[in-house]
């Protein structure tokens, strides 16, 4: 069996797995890595503004665009929502229904608990 390890980056997730083997394995309780963000307004607490870019600072938070009412688990900060320490991986949520392993939380789709 071959074992070669990959590493992959996904939401900003950590992510393992064994090529062409075993499907990519998250750990349900990976920490969220901030990334930058469009500049909507005044950046999200934790990031400072670069151009059309936040920025985020060193003890940043995931931040999302706000879309209606943040997810479960986000706060508002502005025009974005930010991660709280139970958040789960976020994205918008495109159409009536989310995908396999996601469920709705308003206007998003949250990765589901194993």
């Amino acid at each position: 069996m071959l074992l070669l390890s990959i590493r992959r980056r996904w939401l900003g997730i950590d992510c393992f797995g064994a090529l062409s083997l075993l499907p990519l394995v998250c750990p349900a309780d990976a920490t969220l890595t901030p990334q930058p963000l469009a500049k909507l307004g005044s950046c999200p607490s934790g990031y400072t503004a670069s151009g059309q870019y936040c920025n985020p600072g060193p003890k940043a938070r995931v931040a999302l665009e706000k879309r209606g009412q943040c997810p479960s688990g986000y706060t508002t900060s502005g025009a974005y929502c930010l991660a709280g320490q139970q958040a789960r991986p976020a994205v918008p949520k495109r159409g009536a229904s989310c995908p396999s392993g996601w469920s709705a939380s308003g206007a998003y789709c949250l990765r589901k608990r194993p």
